[in-house]
């Protein structure tokens, strides 16, 4: 495996590890006031900064709950296959958005690649067109009277 693809390899947590994990997540989820720290084995101190504090707390979550995590920057390219894994929908229909335009790709070679951030984008532009819909629909059916609060 070569160092550009070690990154998305996912990491998975052992067994034994998932004590310290619930650990991890009770410690950091206390955070209150003041800032959280890093104490390095030579007991030197540094201050975390919200966005790898963040990070922690995600990746010790998904890691205790036995799934897979990997980081990766957000201007990475993806194959189709990866995109329609992360949106949760077909290769073939990812490829389709890409051919109508939905959704912005670039050729590498002769092959489709779709940048994080492009596929982050269009998954809160859909989802928030979800939500939207749904909203109407509840509307509806109150104006209706086959739904309550």
């Amino acid at each position: 495996m070569n160092a550009a693809h070690a990154g998305r390899e996912p990491i998975v947590a052992k067994d034994e590890e998932r004590q310290g994990l619930a650990d991890v997540v009770r410690t950091l989820g206390r955070k209150a006031r003041g800032r959280t720290r890093l104490v390095g084995p030579d007991g030197q101190q540094t201050v975390l900064p919200e966005s790898i504090y963040r990070v922690i707390l995600a990746a010790a979550r998904q890691l205790g709950e036995g799934n897979g995590v990997s980081i990766l920057p957000v201007l990475a390219d993806l194959t189709t296959t990866q995109a329609a894994e992360f949106l949760a929908v077909s290769r073939p229909f990812v490829v389709k958005l890409v051919d109508n335009g939905e959704l912005p790709s670039h050729k590498v070679g002769t092959h489709r690649r779709i940048y994080l951030r492009d596929l982050i984008a269009f998954k809160q532009r859909r989802d928030q067109k979800g939500r939207l819909a749904l909203a109407l629909l509840v509307g509806d059916a109150q104006d209706l009277g086959i739904y309550e609060k």
